[in-house]
């Protein structure tokens, strides 16, 4: 298990082999189905209150009372999961209670590690106290502050610190590591240091972290049940790209997804081709926005980055630096192409889909920003970190012409489209919160305020 889990895990390791689904311990079988049963509906109701009144019953000790309820109970989270279209684990239908309550279970591959995470957490809702922390400075290494007590413990419980002192009020090197594992987990800047936005998620409580994965559970087990076993995946809030095929990861990338104000959309669509040395048409909106003040200040701009000037006719035009700076400041009736090359917007690489927002995927000049943690940067498009490997993957596996492809490896300035024998599925998503595939539970800052995250904070704040 990851170096940052210990005591905290630990706690939760014990928790949940006292009440894992495949209950393995001296329980009878109808208590192994009203806990079974129970896990199902605890996870339900943080979506769903109606179902608060159904986890009640079976949290207490009243077993003749829950096995009179159990068929009608198994009713209602049957007609749940299928309305949000998640496939459970089997029919039903057998006259051992156990089975039933079992094969109503999602057959998503992470349903047990999320409903063991959430078990967690509502139990350290119930056993912690979460009061939200205020501070006016930043909590840097060797600082000392009484609120140090509090965060290492809820990093503690978190499964982010290794070892709690509780006298403690020194933010020692080994909190400090707690603190990047932590940061780790959230997406956030990997300084070791505690500031605005690592204490925002710090004072989240429990409780609301269990809704968090069950509502961005909810969304993704019912989104990847209706996509086939090639696809690329886009999640905007992690800035991670997935290619995966057969059901196999082929490709891992970080990624450059739209600023907030210039949102990256949530979309399903095929890449049907790819481009060579692109050259990049600039959007109205950018032109207007982005380019038009930068040529405003220095007419020279337009030729020092390479771009071509056209009227409405298709004609190319061509001014001083000081004609174009004074057109600028004016209406600017032209449209901007820029050549391909190797400081071409778009990079060597553009990837396209059909959509109503006129997004791609593609390749960029300025790979330092890949560095960021917050990668919200661009203008909508998706930048690829690793473009050349997606690049190449393509071309070996739905490129028609692969000779034309490996000819033109080393041009950079002939721009050629390629088209492909399939097409590739393509979805842009948005999930905030997960469980990855060595147990942790991964949250991301809701960048576009989609989920519920905004309205989790306002109750935090």
């Amino acid at each position: 298990m990851h170096k940052g889990n210990r005591v905290g895990y630990v706690i939760m390791a014990l928790f949940i082999q006292l009440c894992a689904t495949p209950c393995v311990l001296a329980l009878d079988k109808n208590s192994a189905a009203i806990n079974a049963l129970r896990y199902q509906v605890q996870l339900i109701s943080l979506i769903d209150p109606s179902f608060s009144k159904y986890n009640q019953l079976l949290t207490q000790d009243l077993e003749e009372e829950q096995l009179d309820l159990t068929n009608d109970i198994q009713l209602e989270v049957a007609n749940f999961w299928r309305s949000v279209k998640i496939q459970s684990r089997g029919e039903g239908g057998s006259d051992d209670l156990y089975r039933n309550v079992i094969s109503l279970e999602p057959s998503s591959s992470d349903y047990l590690p999320i409903s063991n995470r959430i078990r967690y957490l509502l139990w350290v809702e119930q056993t912690e106290s979460w009061q939200p922390l205020v501070l006016d400075i930043w909590l840097k290494e060797g600082d000392i502050n009484p609120a140090v007590k509090v965060i290492s413990r809820r990093l503690n419980w978190l499964g982010d610190l290794n070892f709690l002192d509780p006298d403690n009020s020194v933010m020692t090197s080994e909190l400090v590591r707690g603190v990047l594992n932590f940061q780790r987990r959230h997406g956030l800047k990997q300084d070791g240091v505690i500031g605005p936005e690592t204490l925002r998620w710090i004072n989240l409580t429990p409780k609301k972290r269990a809704a968090l994965l069950a509502e961005n559970f909810i969304s993704k087990s019912s989104y990847l049940s209706t996509i086939g076993p090639r696809f690329l995946l886009v999640n905007i809030p992690a800035f991670e790209m997935v290619l995966v095929d057969k059901g196999q990861v082929q490709l891992e990338s970080r990624v450059i997804v739209g600023k907030p104000y210039r949102q990256t959309p949530r979309l399903s669509s095929y890449i049907s081709n790819m481009v060579l040395n692109p050259s990049w048409r600039v959007p109205r909106t950018l032109l207007r926005r982005d380019l038009l003040p930068k040529v405003r200040k220095d007419g020279a701009y337009i030729s020092e980055h390479n771009f071509d000037v056209f009227n409405s006719a298709g004609d190319e035009i061509v001014k001083s630096p000081e004609e174009w700076q004074t057109l600028a400041g004016g209406r600017f009736p032209y449209r901007l192409v820029q050549k391909p090359g190797k400081d071409n917007t778009l990079g060597r690489y553009k990837f396209y889909f059909k959509n109503e927002y006129n997004v791609y995927l593609h390749d960029t000049y300025d790979k330092a920003l890949f560095e960021e943690s917050n990668r919200a940067l661009s203008s909508g498009c998706i930048r690829v970190e690793k473009v050349e490997s997606l690049a190449n993957w393509l071309a070996s596996n739905l490129v028609s012409d692969k000779q034309t492809w490996v000819d033109l490896q080393t041009e950079r300035d002939k721009t050629q489209w390629f088209a492909f024998d399939n097409f590739l599925a393509v979805h842009l998503v948005y999930w905030t919160a997960w469980v990855d595939e060595s147990g942790l539970a991964q949250f991301r800052n809701d960048i576009y305020h989609q989920n519920s995250m905004p309205k989790l904070a306002s109750i935090q704040n």
